[in-house]
């Protein structure tokens, strides 16, 4: 079976054979069920995650008590809460599956010998997250000052996909509106 890790991190760099071998050993595969936490808010965050199929999502609660969605991540990206990972400090987030999701996690300490063990590889997963991160972060600056039904419409355009796989919760979550009023936009769109 081929492993979906070791397939896109070739598209960016030529890893050898033994290379590829260490990296496929250090990661175990894991599925969880939509609605599973991967990582609680207040957590240190251990654990880098690769998504093999399915969607996750980065959550947080407010000071209301109102669950918000900041990100969604779907295959072919890494997903830890950085800053808690970094720095072993308590996460602000935390990460749960949005679907069935089946992933490859390996946890800071193994992670750290096999940088040592694949020359580059830190540089690499670096630069993957950083971009990934960005490219996150300008989807959600393109919702700053839309109406709601704007912000919806700009979701479905950019994020297909994910809104075909994801409970309309966390989407309405994710777009800063009720569900209730998500779903009033989506009946006026029929």
């Amino acid at each position: 079976m081929s492993n979906p890790l070791i397939s896109f991190l070739q598209q960016h760099r030529f890893f050898s054979a033994e290379e590829q071998d260490a990296i496929a050993a250090a990661f175990e595969r894991r599925r969880y069920k939509e609605g599973d936490q991967l990582l609680n808010t207040g957590q240190i965050c251990r654990e880098l995650f690769f998504i093999c199929d399915g969607v996750l999502r980065i959550m947080a609660t407010n000071q209301k008590g109102v669950e918000l969605t900041h990100f969604f991540l779907k295959e072919g990206s890494f997903c830890t809460i950085l800053y808690s990972f970094n720095n072993d400090i308590p996460a602000d987030e935390g990460i749960q599956a949005a679907c069935d999701t089946e992933v490859l996690v390996i946890n800071k300490t193994k992670l750290t010998e096999l940088y040592t063990e694949v020359p580059g590889l830190k540089e690499l997963i670096d630069r993957i997250t950083q971009e990934k991160l960005l490219e996150k972060i300008k989807i959600r600056n393109a919702y700053l000052g839309e109406e709601s039904e704007a912000r919806y419409h700009l979701f479905l355009k950019q994020q297909p996909d994910v809104a075909r796989r994801v409970p309309l919760k966390d989407i309405a979550g994710y777009l800063g509106i009720t569900p209730q009023s998500l779903s009033r936009i989506r009946k006026s769109a029929k």
